[in-house]
């Protein structure tokens, strides 16, 4: 049992008490009972709702409360869109991303599995076609599956949870709307340079075309666009 104070009685109790993620717990009415908390039906929901906001309790109808398999995602979506909202800058974020995948990259290349290969290669077989389609179709999906891939089995949910939380704040704050056909071609061909490395095998090659590749596109705050970088 741990000893950590989490600062919520509520979140104090489920670790207490050793709930693992799929267990349901208690109702509201329970919890409240001199056997569970010493808390106000009130108080209990307000702490609930911070648990499910942050993703470590699911709410369903006829289901109940059920405690979730942690993520770090949700937190840290939530933290970056409200410092976006307050100001702070995206690029600022995707600097973060960067450098986490960059330290992480060889590690997690060794564990790729030739499925996990060939389903990347799959995104670039489908990005490629929708960018010759006419009119062309922008591969959101499959960037983001491309590069979420490569660390797919990384044994570190901090590390993923900024990833994952990297390409939320991507589309949120437009990224994925830029249109530019030039710039989408050079970024899938860079792609497609990094999946041929790392099957033969050169993980520092695919991790310098990685770090060639996120050097592409730059925000301008003074127009509120995402431009390439040009002669880099």
């Amino acid at each position: 049992m741990s000893e950590i104070n989490l600062g919520s009685d509520f979140l104090n109790y489920i670790i207490r008490q050793g709930y693992k993620p799929g267990d349901r717990l208690p109702s509201i009415q329970e919890l409240t009972s001199d056997a569970h908390l010493d808390m106000s039906a009130n108080k209990v929901r307000e702490q609930l709702e911070v648990a499910r906001t942050m993703g470590w309790v699911e709410v369903r109808s006829k289901r109940g409360t059920r405690i979730t398999e942690y993520a770090f995602t949700p937190a840290v979506r939530l933290s970056a869109l409200y410092a976006l909202a307050c100001g702070e800058r995206f690029e600022s974020f995707a600097s973060l991303r960067n450098h986490v995948e960059a330290a992480y990259w060889n590690e997690a290349c060794a564990l790729l599995t030739e499925a996990d290969l060939d389903e990347m290669q799959t995104c670039l077989d489908s990005a490629y076609r929708k960018l010759d389609s006419r009119p062309i179709h922008i591969p959101n999906p499959e960037h983001r599956l491309f590069h979420l891939t490569v660390f797919k089995h990384l044994e570190n949910k901090f590390v993923l949870g900024i990833l994952e939380a990297y390409w939320e704040l991507y589309e949120e704050v437009g990224v994925n709307r830029y249109e530019d056909y030039s710039y989408l071609r050079k970024v899938w061909d860079y792609h497609s340079r990094i999946l041929r490395l790392i099957r033969t095998g050169d993980f520092n090659g695919a991790r310098q075309a990685f770090l060639e590749h996120t050097s592409l596109l730059r925000y301008e705050p003074d127009n509120g666009s995402w431009e390439m970088e040009r002669g880099r």
